[in-house]
């Protein structure tokens, strides 16, 4: 994932201490360089100070982000002093860059509250922000109403915000592939693509059985299948699986990555039952899990909107996301239960893995047809979960996301698998059985809730349940 580039706005009051600004838009800068963000922004060549304080300010600073548009990522207004709230505003208009906007206040020290040194940003950050609505733009607080730059407060502040604008960049334009046909009894991943399409995120289709008749094709000698088996047999423990499905698997991989480079997806949902194990003699599952490991996620049951799930938690961390059922309750705890899949999930997620067959699927399919799960049990820690869903009889899209803990629980079974445990399970369980929600959820090995919820309900303008507790 590329670095993430924030345009910084600095705001000045004429009659409030010039020099405050010009020390206040160094901290900043050094802040957020220091948290690993790139910046655009004006130089005290171009202002006094490099700050802004007027509309000739303001034309000067939309013409730098103007330039810069394609590199911006989210935009941090800074408030060294009660800034210009016009200007501010008219900057932002004026540049056509449409991203997250941040805004930061400094906070005034009761020792320094001289004509000279006061700040009043208090007061000024709440004009901003005034203005800021009035010309339509959403934007995201401060932990703390004023804070220092150097505080962790602020650096939170900014990871949060940071995830928070990778999302909504990797939303825009976001194209993903359906490989597949949405098997017969799996009506609960229905979605709507023109929902979808509305909100800037295309889906391209293919039928199943152009893939596997590509990948019929290939040879066992060809480059690329040698090249594929190898980065298999790398992946996970293989041993108990038989040659002739390892190379299935190949180049079904290969197939399937050309495919997906040719049309530029960024992820992808697949048919994984039952026509490919019946037809082709394998599941896809290892196929998925490796692009998923490899931040192009991958769910099942051509579940596109699982995907958008999976694609949405690995922008806000850049981790690997899941996807997993909802599976089974976890004794008397009404806090914890079980996530499970056959499974697909990626590497990293997992203590250990090696290659199995689905039992389940096996049992009416075969075991010859169905080699290719990677199981093992997922790691402890904390984890983020959400979902997207459309609403077709509402014509919107809607979402839930929350936090919680895998736990180190014992548990004897199969498949990808992990006991999870979230406050106030119960009251999710009601919402999401309540709502229509489907069994699937993507989960991911970082604490993001917060950044997520923000970026969909906010900036994306899709209804968001924060399961906070």
């Amino acid at each position: 994932m590329r670095k993430t580039t924030l345009a910084v706005i600095v705001g000045n009051r004429d009659f409030f201490p010039d020099w405050l600004c010009g020390e206040g838009r160094k901290t900043v800068l050094r802040v957020l360089q220091e948290e690993g963000f790139d910046t655009i922004c004006l130089t005290p060549e171009q202002t006094k100070g490099g700050a802004i304080e007027n509309f000739a300010d303001a034309k000067r600073c939309a013409d730098l982000f103007r330039a810069e548009a394609h590199r911006i990522d989210g935009i941090v207004i800074t408030l060294p002093n009660f800034g210009d709230e016009k200007a501010i505003a008219n900057a932002v208009r004026l540049s056509g860059v449409s991203v997250p906007i941040l805004v930061q206040a400094f906070p005034d020290d009761p020792k320094r509250m001289t004509v000279d040194q006061r700040r009043d940003s208090f007061c000024g950050k709440m004009s901003v922000c005034n203005n800021l609505r009035q010309f339509g733009y959403a934007y995201t607080l401060t932990s703390r109403h004023t804070v220092n730059p150097d505080s962790p407060s602020f650096r939170a502040d900014l990871q949060r915000f940071g995830a928070t604008c990778r999302i909504v960049r990797g939303l825009t334009g976001l194209r993903m592939g359906a490989i597949g046909a949405r098997p017969g009894n799996f009506n609960t991943v229905r979605y709507s693509e023109k929902l979808l399409e509305a909100n800037g995120i295309s889906v391209e289709t293919i039928d199943l059985s152009e893939i596997t008749g590509r990948a019929v094709r290939l040879s066992d000698d060809n480059a690329a299948v040698k090249a594929k088996l190898d980065a298999i047999k790398g992946y996970t423990d293989t041993k108990l699986a038989p040659a002739a499905s390892l190379a299935r698997m190949a180049k079904l991989g290969v197939v399937i990555e050309d495919w997906m480079q040719a049309n530029d997806l960024k992820a992808a949902a697949i048919q994984c039952w039952t026509a490919i194990e019946e037809f082709y003699g394998v599941v896809p599952c290892a196929v998925m899990s490796m692009m998923s490991n490899g931040l192009i996620p991958a769910a099942c049951e051509v579940d596109i909107t699982g995907s958008l799930a999976m694609y949405i938690l690995q922008q806000a961390s850049g981790k690997p996301s899941a996807i997993v059922d909802w599976n089974n309750d976890y004794g008397e705890d009404d806090n914890k239960g079980i996530i499970f899949h056959c499974s697909n999930l990626p590497r990293d997620l997992f203590e250990t893995t090696h290659m199995d067959y689905p039992f389940i699927l096996a049992s009416t399919l075969g075991q010859e047809n169905t080699w290719g799960v990677i199981a093992g049990r997922v790691k402890p820690g904390a984890f983020t979960f959400g979902r997207v869903s459309t609403d077709d009889e509402e014509g919107r899209i809607k979402a839930y996301v929350g936090e919680g803990r895998l736990t180190d629980d014992p548990i004897e079974t199969f498949g990808g698998h992990g006991i999870i445990e979230v406050p106030q399970f119960q009251k999710l369980l009601q919402y999401i059985c309540d709502n229509g929600y489907e069994h699937h959820v993507a989960v991911n090995m970082a604490t993001s809730g917060r950044a997520v919820a923000e970026a969909l309900e906010k900036y994306m303008g899709w209804e968001t349940y924060h399961h906070e507790c």
